[in-house]
């Protein structure tokens, strides 16, 4: 039987709506728990750190006791804030206690969050402990449907589950998730020709420059946002869009899709014709 979560509707910049799947305090709570394991073993190491140096500072003065506690104090805030931080802006949104989990943190819009969005929702990471044991961000997050504590409410940030949790359950292949670069985007595709396959590639067809000059700059725009964004998707929400996008271009310039040529293969050569347009323009 297949859990389920919240779903949260998103207007893409590409004008689709997708449906995104936000996680609960249950996911999040084996996340923070896993993160918060790793942070004290690093503590662990650093109080090691600390009392082999701490004995070397006494003997020339207080001060210098002073200065091991202030520089303690120091390295605790910066290894709380900075491993949240860090992870969630260059590790595509996820901490390791998030990969475990199966979630990661994206932006409303839908797209991956960068380093000032983690350093705002985790600068007020402090605010949603409260009194204790994260209560203001436990009582947030139930108040609101996208399930968002205040430094995600100030970051305007979401955290959601990856897809291939939710693609679990299906058939054999492996599960596809919403991180980039977990598989290619197609370059080419076939074609059953004579009783024989063969390798096409854009440049082996030609779009109607007539329909084309029935573009302009906003639908270049709409097909790059999809081109810069498609390997965030599911296989499956990556089709549906560039299907959806493929028909309005049809509906607009009047043309027809080429046989045995994919939506994607079509979409790139579009792109690459009414960028040469454009340019003339």
């Amino acid at each position: 039987m297949e859990p389920e979560w919240d779903q949260l509707s998103i207007d893409t910049p590409e004008l689709v709506a997708i449906e995104m799947p936000v996680a609960g305090i249950g996911s999040r709570f084996v996340a923070l728990l896993v993160d918060y394991l790793i942070w004290v073993a690093a503590i662990a190491v650093l109080l090691i750190l600390i009392a082999l140096v701490d004995p070397s500072l006494s003997r020339f003065s207080k001060i210098g006791e002073k200065w091991a506690s202030a520089l303690f104090i120091l390295a605790l805030f910066l290894l709380y804030w900075g491993y949240f931080t860090l992870f969630e802006a260059f590790w595509n949104g996820r901490t390791p206690g998030k990969r475990v989990a199966k979630i990661r943190v994206i932006q409303k819009s839908g797209r991956g969050i960068g380093l000032f969005e983690a350093m705002t929702r985790n600068l007020l990471r402090i605010v949603d402990q409260f009194p204790g044991v994260y209560a203001v961000g436990v009582v947030c997050i139930f108040l609101n449907k996208e399930h968002q504590r205040l430094g995600d409410l100030a970051a305007g940030t979401l955290v959601v589950h990856e897809r291939e949790n939710l693609e679990a359950s299906g058939a054999g292949s492996s599960g596809r998730t919403f991180t980039a670069g977990m598989f290619d985007a197609p370059t080419a595709f076939s074609e059953q020709a004579t009783g024989t396959m063969r390798t096409i590639k854009p440049k082996d067809f030609d779009v109607a420059a007539s329909g084309i000059q029935r573009l302009g700059p906003s639908d270049l725009e709409l097909l790059e946002g999809f081109f810069a964004r498609r390997l965030d998707f599911s296989m499956e929400m990556r089709a549906s869009l560039a299907q959806r996008i493929a028909d309005g271009i049809l509906a607009k310039t009047g043309l027809t899709m080429p046989q045995g040529v994919s939506v994607e293969t079509f979409l790139e050569e579009v792109a690459r014709q009414l960028r040469d347009l454009v340019r003339i323009q």
